[in-house]
């Protein structure tokens, strides 16, 4: 067993999908606070910054590499068509370019992420909901001309990648890597690091280990750009997908269903993972996430209590302070004090 290059944690700067915007307001006093949180309290030694808004992502960037953490600057288009990413992502490369000189190289970009769902053009469906909800669709999936098309846009993908890889390494020169989709077929040729997105859950459990295992064989360091839960019962065994129990489409969105709360899930999932990553020789992995800002808490009513389907080490809270941090508007969950007892220990020389 061997400890990882890097024990680190995604947070979110804002994503508009689908008219929905994942972090609506951006204070960024706030975000240099909760940064330094990740660094001093949580013990993260990196931070996989996410957004679609270069400007958002190069502001929280530099309070990130301030507070002492490794910088993975991690642009996350939505929506947008193969032929927009290379100029998208270019500008991008020249923020992440501008931190890595002022900051001593210790800056990754991270080249998008699952852009065959997150992007146009690539797989089925005008919008994110309506591509996740083509390849979650067992009726659909066992169409021969549905997966025609996805086995046709995960080419596409492949071939975009090299597109976006060029135009980004005419702007960057420090290490570049992509957060894939465990379905997509990247040419890891291209990249400094093999990343994927790599959520364990009940369908994948049996094999998880193999299959990280067999991203070893590219001969690069292997990183999990994306692992964790939600915070109900159960969650674990829905991994990235444990957040569909919202109704998006209500206004406001709600859970219809009945879940119970249960932060002890995310906590047993995080030591578990962590032991995989520790025996499996990954370099670098990012519990996702530090917050669901548009999924806040609700005391007393379990149809009202988004935080149930956020992965956050942290609750939010909609008209209040919290009590262990009163200058921020969330309170710590159960997994925020065990991601930073394991994160401190890995630490210790």
């Amino acid at each position: 067993m061997t400890d990882m290059r890097n024990y680190g944690i995604s947070y979110d700067t804002g994503i508009t999908a689908d008219g929905n915007c994942t972090r609506k307001r951006f204070d960024d006093q706030v975000v240099q606070r909760e940064l330094q949180i990740i660094a001093s309290d949580l013990h993260a030694t990196a931070v996989r910054l996410t957004g679609d808004d270069p400007q958002r992502l190069a502001r929280a960037g530099e309070h990130a590499l301030a507070a002492g953490l490794e910088l993975w600057f991690s642009p996350v288009p939505c929506n947008l068509d193969p032929g927009a990413l290379p100029g998208y992502f270019a500008r991008c490369a020249r923020e992440a370019e501008r931190l890595r000189r002022a900051h001593e190289g210790r800056v990754v970009l991270v080249l998008g992420c699952e852009i065959s769902l997150w992007c146009a053009g690539f797989f089925p469906g005008d919008s994110v909901l309506g591509r996740i909800a083509t390849v979650t669709d067992p009726a659909l999936l066992r169409k021969r001309d549905t997966m025609a098309a996805l086995a046709s846009g995960l080419e596409r993908a492949k071939r975009a990648h090299r597109d976006i890889v060029h135009a980004a390494r005419e702007e960057f020169a420090g290490p570049v890597t992509y957060a894939a989709g465990p379905w997509e077929d990247v040419d890891w040729e291209l990249f400094d690091l093999v990343s994927v997105d790599a959520y364990r859950d009940a369908g994948n459990a049996a094999g998880y280990r193999d299959t990280l295992r067999a991203y070893r064989r590219f001969g690069k360091p292997v990183a999990v750009t994306e692992f964790g839960c939600c915070t109900y019962r159960g969650a674990a065994g829905r991994g990235g997908m444990g957040w569909m129990i919202v109704d998006e489409k209500a206004d406001p969105p709600v859970i219809p269903g009945t879940y119970e709360r249960d932060e002890e899930e995310q906590v047993r999932h995080l030591r578990d993972m962590l032991a995989v990553y520790e025996a499996e020789d990954i370099d670098s992995a990012f519990w996702f996430s530090f917050a669901g800002f548009e999924h806040p808490r609700h005391p007393t009513d379990p149809h009202r209590d988004l935080d149930l389907a956020s992965y956050g080490v942290v609750a939010v809270l909609e008209h209040e302070r919290g009590t262990t941090y009163p200058d921020m508007a969330w309170e710590p969950k159960q997994v925020f004090g065990a991601l930073a007892a394991a994160y401190a220990r890995a630490r210790r020389p």
